[in-house]
């Protein structure tokens, strides 16, 4: 069984993707809850039955395939520090972040695959890619969810479809959601009415960490509202059609400010390099709105393309609990803000200015494009 230490010790293989076509869509996520048939529900059911369940459950897991020596434990032998490392990761949620005895975790070597045992329903499981690949995301995962099917008897109503805690997950049980990485249209002033117009067909617009959370870092999540009417395929396919609308959107917007208002751009980008690279007290927040404009410039050919990648680990890496788990110990707010600084300026010390004097600009308003050292 994999040790904590062991799964932190390398990126999850989303998070660190130098693919050209990601620089809209940072990565693609399915989630499916699903419960054991003739078990009451987790919110119902009794300490002892949650506990049977969970036990049942987890060794079938384990066995698949692709679970094999995966990282495996309970909610109560984690430490309140490695759970909210968990949900900075997107490998549990905030909810089973606060459960204990009779709840557990299985995450896959690459975090590709996360499991939660015992959430609202008796199982949810995830398949996180990068860039836009929902299809590619369903499809493991309802070949992980097919294999363990073969020996455990899921809730399932011919008519309703499969049953969970929530009605809102009833039918496919499914939801399937993107990252999206927008500072063009919010730097435009385009994203809200963008985001109304992805409102109007039936798909939510959520934070950095989901339902009720804000967007930091100028990243927004776009999922399935409906799980119930429609099928897995259909619903996977009109969500990848809008969010391929928005990423056009998102890259007309850039291409439009470079040409009409470059200046705009180069200040902002010029000031995040300056803030991230010598600051030594920082924020969170801060940091990752920061950190998004750093990126743009990467993408628009200020920098180095490799900037990129190092920008996403950071996303993860100047977290809080992430930042206390580098440490070792608990840290106060002070603290935080001070190491997460010399982490930043640790990773940025070999980085160029940018090229950001307006002579370097071409005729297309697109700086000349930089080596990657």
């Amino acid at each position: 069984m994999m040790r904590f230490t062991t799964l932190m010790r390398n990126p999850a293989e989303w998070m660190a993707n130098d693919n050209e076509d990601h620089s809209v869509v940072l990565t693609s996520r399915v989630r499916l809850a699903r419960n054991l048939s003739g078990e009451p529900f987790p919110g119902w059911a009794k300490k002892g039955e949650r506990i049977e369940v969970l036990e049942k459950v987890r060794a079938e897991i384990e066995g698949l395939p692709g679970m094999k020596g995966a990282f495996s434990h309970g909610l109560e032998e984690l430490s309140s520090v490695q759970k909210q490392v968990l949900v900075e990761r997107h490998l549990i949620s905030r909810e089973q972040a606060a459960r204990g005895e009779g709840s557990a975790t299985i995450v896959n070597r690459k975090q590709t695959f996360s499991l939660m045992l015992n959430e609202e329903d008796h199982l949810r499981m995830q398949c996180i890619r990068a860039g836009l690949n929902l299809s590619k995301a369903f499809s493991q995962l309802s070949g992980l969810e097919d294999d363990l099917s073969e020996t455990v008897p899921f809730a399932f109503d011919s008519r309703l479809g499969y049953l969970t805690a929530c009605p809102t997950n009833v039918g496919t049980g499914m939801r399937a959601s993107a990252m999206l990485h927008l500072p063009g249209l919010v730097l435009a002033d385009e994203v809200g009415p963008t985001l109304q117009g992805v409102a109007r067909l039936r798909l939510a617009v959520r934070g950095f960490y989901g339902e009720g959370t804000e967007s930091l870092s100028n990243l927004f999540q776009v999922s399935n509202q409906s799980t119930l009417g429609e099928s897995e395929d259909e619903i996977i396919s009109r969500l990848e059609r809008v969010i391929r609308d928005v990423e056009i959107h998102e890259l007309n917007a850039r291409q439009r400010l470079m040409e009409s208002d470059s200046e705009m751009i180069l200040d902002r980008v010029g000031r995040a390099y300056g803030v991230l690279k010598y600051s030594h007290v920082i924020t969170s927040k801060e940091a990752l709105n920061l950190l998004s404009l750093l990126r743009l410039g990467a993408e628009l050919g200020f920098f180095e393309k490799s900037l990129r990648r190092v920008c996403d680990l950071l996303l993860m890496d100047i977290q809080p609990a992430h930042l206390q788990l580098h440490a070792g110990s608990k840290l106060d707010a002070e603290t935080r803000d001070s190491i997460r600084a010399e982490i930043i300026r640790g990773r940025l010390q070999t980085l160029s200015p940018p090229a950001i004097d307006k002579a370097t600009l071409n005729e297309s308003g697109q700086p000349d494009e930089q080596e990657d050292e």
